[in-house]
C-alpha cells in the first residue's frame, strides 16, 4: 500500500521521518520490522548486522545526520541483499550510488559522498535511536516508498 494511502488511514498511529531523503535502487517500496544501529562516520556496526540474515527486516541507522563520509557502498548494499534485508534507512550517506542504484533494494540516505568511513567499530545496534522526529526502537514497522517514510509501533493491515 502506498504511503499517502497509508497515512489517510492510519494517521493516528503513524509518524512521518521527516528528514530531506534521497532514494538509491531500483525497488519502489518497501515495508518491514526494523532493526536499528546508531553510529557515527563508521560502518563496522552496520556491516556486522547485514552479515546476519535480515529475514524480510529494514535496517534503520542512525549516523548523526554526518554527510561527510559515506556509511554503505555497494559492497554492503549487495550484502544486504544476499543476506534478505528488504531495505535501508540512513541518517548519512552512501558512496556507490551509480552502482547501488542498479540494484534491486532501496536504499533512503540523506546525501552521497565519496569517502569510506572509519572501521573502529564505534557503534552499537539494537538500541532505541531517534532521528527526523520520530523515535525509533527494532521491532517497530517501516512503510517507505518515493512519497516518504512512515514509521509505525506495529504491523498495519
Amino acid at each position: 500500500m502506498k504511503t499517502a494511502d497509508l497515512i489517510d488511514t492510519h494517521a493516528d498511529v503513524l509518524s512521518l521521518v521527516h528528514l530531506p531523503f534521497r532514494t538509491f535502487g531500483r525497488r519502489t517500496h518497501f515495508t518491514g520490522p526494523i532493526q536499528t544501529v546508531k553510529c557515527f562516520e563508521d560502518n563496522m556496526a552496520v556491516r556486522k548486522e547485514l552479515e546476519t540474515p535480515g529475514d524480510g527486516r529494514v535496517l534503520v541507522v542512525d549516523g548523526g545526520g554526518s554527510t561527510r563520509v559515506a556509511l554503505l557502498g555497494d559492497m554492503l548494499a549487495d550484502l544486504a541483499l544476499k543476506n534478505g534485508w528488504t531495505g535501508l534507512v540512513l541518517n548519512a550517506a552512501i558512496r556507490d550510488s551509480v552502482e547501488i542504484d542498479q540494484m534491486d533494494i532501496l536504499v533512503f540516505a540523506l546525501a552521497t559522498s565519496p569517502i569510506k568511513s572509519a572501521k573502529d567499530g564505534w557503534g552499537k545496534a539494537g538500541q532505541d535511536i531517534h532521528f527526523g522526529g520520530v523515535g525509533m526502537r527494532p521491532g517497530n514497522w517501516i512503510y517507505a516508498d518515493a512519497d516518504g517514510v512512515l514509521l509505525s509501533d506495529r504491523r498495519l493491515t
